[in-house]
């Protein structure tokens, strides 16, 4: 860079360039140059000096005389690449993976970052270095941007891979037995296939910062080393100031966002209290697209946290320290700790503070359908309440784990609300076991009021849940319940571009008459012909109940009509009943209007998975 403006590439070539490259190859490499970040200049003058070394070109060049550029240190020419791959179902796997790729750019080793849905599979054999970084869902299940790579990599067409070093970070949650099956699986299939282990697998749980941080160090590391230099020959660089690191706002660093509307659109007599909320990212410069999530931080209730120092017989001003943060204990359990969620360590510590053989034997192997229960119907109070034992302030703080946001389908288009983001929430506010219970960032949004209050929030970006980029293509969406909320921004979206492609959604609910969500904005939609088919299902309006599933198989006909003249087919809501029977409606409709077996009406939506067409957001 010119003396005179640091930070910024000359506009002209110096003298010395011109002299030694002529003046158009000059300004070709002026502009090849521009706007690459530190990292990348260094690396590309290696590689430049190491063409240089090979072909024995180098002496050939003349020295320039007058330059005012100092000579940078010899860059380290990696022999190969890593490639990191991961699969995410909340977007924690991506975290992770862009963390490796960011540390290793640092390092100057070259790397490249895919999702495991867009990961080329052909080139798997010709891998050096591998990182995989993937959660597991439900029952040992990959997520679903995942399947296509997952059974490649079991199935008989993966090659040998005995010149591949690789490494595998496994995400899950240890309330499930098959914690981190799909890494687990993964790992050991790759070493079966001839791999090396670059570092063993590390398997998180949902509090996964410590074990990841270590594992993301141990990765480089051992990356560095198997990638050792060759000697390339000293180049002559400009040297570049890194610009100082701004904050940006985030998953750490969440926007306060004004509350503008909360709205229960749920009528008299429904059995859930459904919120419409709006929030202002006016000044955030946050982004995002229809299908994306917005991550919200909340505060455990009050009430919550008194019952327990209450019944603790804590103080809430208490310091307690841990990880190197020292907060009151009431702090910590109302912005740090999680009470509405139960985790196996605190229950395993519980169980032996309390001696209870109750719970002991529910986290035993032959205890895992009760323990899952457990986990669905209590909270660390109930537990405590149920199973009593004395715990210390910082005892208690060390076992329960961190708090991580609750992630919502974003229910809005930027096109229609500007620096707006609309969510669809379900409050939870339920009596068990004689006490009042209530979620953690539902009552906290249900809570909020349009005037001075705040909400923390990011933006989770969702690669997998997209619109098609042709906006002739037909758009099929099945959203039960809250999971209408990403189709709410669908349609507006589609409505703002002008698409020419038609949009059919299938909702279901309880009630007609008290929870039709977003009712009279279907019916506007379908009078302006942004929505064109509305199909509704009200379970309990009948004597037989009837769900979305049973829509799709009524309509079966004319929805294979969609799908096969090109449809894309979304889905959104409940991961553990609603998408599985869903998807058994789907196969059952290929089957008999596509006159095929129920294998082959498989194979049909896994090439719909494949193509993009047949996309979930499932939790």
């Amino acid at each position: 860079m010119s003396a005179s403006s640091p930070g910024v590439l000359p506009r002209q070539t110096p003298p010395f360039v011109d002299a030694v490259l002529g003046a158009e190859r000059g300004s070709q490499l002026l502009r090849l140059v521009e706007g690459l970040d530190p990292s990348a200049l260094h690396w590309l003058s290696g590689y430049a000096a190491g063409l240089a070394a090979r072909t024995g070109t180098a002496a050939a060049l003349p020295v320039p005389i007058t330059s005012v550029e100092t000579p940078a240190p010899a860059v380290e020419v990696p022999t190969a690449p890593l490639t990191i791959v991961y699969g995410t179902q909340t977007g924690n796997s991506r975290h992770i993976a862009e963390r490796l790729k960011r540390q290793t750019e640092s390092a100057g080793i070259p790397v490249r970052l895919l999702r495991a849905s867009d990961y080329p599979v052909r080139e798997l054999a010709r891998e050096k270095f591998l990182a995989v970084v993937i959660s597991t869902q439900g029952d040992g299940d990959p997520p679903d941007d995942s399947r296509g790579f997952f059974e490649y990599v079991l199935g008989k067409r993966a090659p040998r891979l005995e010149g591949l070093r690789f490494t595998v970070l496994g995400l899950g949650d240890s309330s499930y037995p098959k914690f981190c099956e799909v890494g687990r699986v993964l790992d050991a299939r790759l070493a079966e296939l001839g791999a090396t282990r670059l570092t063993e697998r590390a398997d998180c749980d949902l509090d996964f910062e410590p074990i990841a941080a270590g594992w993301l160090d141990q990765t480089l590391a051992r990356t560095r080393e198997a990638t050792e230099p060759r000697a390339p020959a000293v180049a002559t660089v400009v040297p570049l100031r890194g610009a100082p690191s701004v904050p940006t706002v985030g998953k750490e660093a969440p926007f306060s966002a004004g509350v503008l509307v909360n709205q229960r659109i749920t009528g008299r007599g429904a059995l859930k209290d459904v919120r419409h909320v709006e929030l202002s990212l006016e000044g955030s410069g946050l982004e995002y697209i229809p299908g994306d999530s917005l991550g919200i931080w909340a505060p455990n209730a009050p009430e919550l946290v008194q019952a327990v120092l209450a019944h603790q017989q804590l103080d809430g001003e208490e310091p307690v320290t841990r990880d190197g943060k020292t907060l009151p204990l009431s702090r910590w359990l109302t912005d740090e700790l999680e009470l509405t969620r139960l985790s196996r360590p605190f229950l395993e510590r519980h169980a032996s503070l309390a001696a209870s053989t109750a719970l002991q034997s529910l986290l035993s192997p032959s205890g895992a359908e009760s323990f899952r229960a457990l986990l669905k119907s209590h909270q660390v109070i109930d537990v405590l309440r149920q199973h009593p034992a004395k715990w210390g302030a910082k005892e208690l703080v060390l076992a329960l784990r961190k708090q991580t946001p609750r992630l919502y389908s974003i229910a809005s288009s930027p096109k229609r609300v500007g620096a707006e983001a609309h969510l669809t929430v379900s409050v939870v506010d339920y009596t068990a076991f004689g006490e009042r219970h209530l979620g953690n960032a539902s009552y906290h949004l249900a809570t909020r009021g349009t005037e001075a209050d705040t909400v923390r929030v990011f933006v989770e970006p969702n690669e997998r849940f997209r619109l098609p980029e042709d906006t002739h293509r037909d758009v099929v969406m099945i959203g039960p319940g809250t999971g209408v909320a990403p189709f709410r921004a669908f349609v507006q979206e589609r409505a703002e571009v002008g698409a020419r492609g038609r949009n059919w959604l299938f909702f279901g609910e309880q009630h007609f008459r008290s929870q039709f969500l977003y009712q009279a904005e279907w019916q506007e939609a379908l009078k302006k012909k942004t929505l064109h088919r509305l199909s509704v299902a009200f379970s309990r309006d009948t004597a037989e109940k009837v769900y979305v599933q049973h829509r799709l198989r009524e309509q079966g006909k004319e929805l294979f009509a969609w799908l096969e003249g090109g449809a894309s087919l979304y889905v959104c809501g409940d991961a553990q009943r609603m998408a599985p029977d869903v998807h058994e409606a789907l196969v059952d409709v290929v089957a008999q209007h596509g006159d095929r077996s129920r294998e082959a009406a498989e194979e049909w939506l896994k090439t719909l998975r494949d193509e993009r067409r047949y996309l979930r957001d499932v939790y």
